[in-house]
Formats: C-alpha cells, structure tokens, sequence
C-alpha cells in the first residue's frame, strides 16, 4: 500500500499478533514467519516488540500470548452494540434448545465468532469468541456470504482455498453457488457434517434497515441427535425469531 499515512509496520505486529491459534499456542520465529508471510528479521523485530510490550512472553525459542492481548478483543466487545445485544440472545436460544448458537461475521474467507453460547458441546473442536469458520463450507459462513452481491460472493469462493474437511464437505463452485442461491430465496444456510464428521448446523442472515447482512446467527447439533428435516422443523423457527429480535434492537425503525 502506497499510502503515506499507511504503517507498515503496524500490520506486521498485528499479523503477528494475531497468527497463534488453538493449534499454533507456542510458534518460533521461523514458524511466524511462514505463518504471516514475512522474513525471519521482520518477524523477530515484531515478536520481540511485542514481548516488550507485554504481548507476548518467550523462553529464548517459542513465543505465546499473554493477557495482556485479551485488551484488543475486549475493546472491540464492548465498544460494538451487536454483540452485547445477541449475548442475551444467543443464551436464550441456547437454553431452549439444548445447543450451541453463535453469531458470526465475515472477515475476507471466513466467518469469525463475535457471539457464543453454549448449552452443550456440539463441535468437538471447541469454538468461541474469536474462532474462524471457513465460508464455503459453514452454514454461517454461507449465510454471510450471500448476502454479498452474487459476482462478489462467487468471486470470494474463487480466491478461497476449498479444501475437503470431510467426505461431506461441498467444494465444487457451482454447487456452492446454488447453495447461496437457495440461502438469498429460502433465508436460511445449512451444513450437514461438512465441518465436522457429525456436526450440522444452519444459519440466517441479519439484516440491518437497508436490507444488507451484517452478521449471521447459527444453531448446531449433533447428527446422531436428529436428521436434517426435524432439525429444521424444530430450530429453524426459533432461530428466526432470535434473529428478528436481533435486527429490531440493532436497528430500530
């Protein structure tokens, strides 16, 4: 980026900042590096800035977080109405039905987790605040992304990496296409065991006044618990009432 007021290096610390993960908790320099697409001084310069400044700890090799990172999450939790309005919600949701609901928004491929409750563990991976869905596979992602413009959302697909995450798992662009075809005519994304062997979930758009999705609420379950028509017919409801109530407080008329 050319801009002048741009700070180069302000978007390397927060690559770096945010490149460890549940599977990446303790990473060298080398490994920061690769996972941020910069040279090992670039990478060292940062982390150790980072260190400096209570971010991150290290033992000489591997550098983690600190708790002191959790400040830039909570500043963003509590300066946005939509996720303190949707935690009432979603807990709500959550009670009635046993499951896990969430609310998401689109961040370049994925979706990623501004909202959270659960009342039993559905994923065995474990989200929360934070975690990322890939798009083209996750009900809430799917629900994100259409509603983007149909040349945008099929653009986005485009770019995205599509990997198989189970024999379920729809990579194919036409048929991801339909899908959020029928999501923009039905109002509701679906994922059955495409994330995760024995996971399926579905999703509606949140709409604010103009009409444009700014968010997406999603209510998971186990596939042993129910098929996907009665999941349908006993949640889909309720999820869009959640999500009617959501709009009319995020957006008043």
């Amino acid at each position: 980026m050319s801009d002048r007021n741009y700070v180069a290096s302000l978007h390397k610390g927060l690559q770096v900042l945010t490149c460890f993960g549940r599977q990446h908790a303790r990473l060298t320099v080398s490994e920061v590096a690769r996972r941020t697409d910069t040279t090992p001084a670039s990478a060292r310069r940062s982390l150790l800035t980072l260190q400096a400044l209570g971010y991150l700890d290290s033992d000489g090799k591997h550098y983690w977080m600190l708790p002191r990172s959790l400040l830039v999450a909570h500043a963003f939790l509590a300066s946005r109405p939509m996720p303190s309005l949707a935690q009432p919600l979603l807990d709500s949701l959550s009670e009635r039905t046993r499951e896990s609901a969430s609310l998401g928004q689109l961040l370049d491929g994925d979706a990623i987790i501004v909202g959270r409750s659960t009342a039993r563990r559905s994923l065995s991976t474990g989200l929360g605040i934070g975690s990322r869905l890939p798009a083209y596979c996750s009900a809430i992602g799917r629900a994100l992304l259409s509603g983007l413009p149909a040349r945008e959302a099929e653009r986005r697909l485009r770019a995205m990496p599509r990997p198989a995450l189970t024999p379920q798992t729809v990579v194919e662009l036409p048929r991801l296409l339909e899908m959020l075809a029928r999501c923009r005519e039905e109002g509701w994304a679906y994922s059955d065991g495409e994330l995760e062997i024995g996971v399926r979930s579905m999703a509606v758009p949140v709409r604010d006044r103009r009409g444009e999705v700014t968010a997406a609420m999603s209510i998971a379950v186990r596939i042993e618990r129910m098929g996907m028509q009665e999941f349908r017919d006993a949640f889909l409801s309720s999820l869009m009432r959640a999500r009617k109530t959501l709009e009319d407080r995020l957006f008043p008329a």
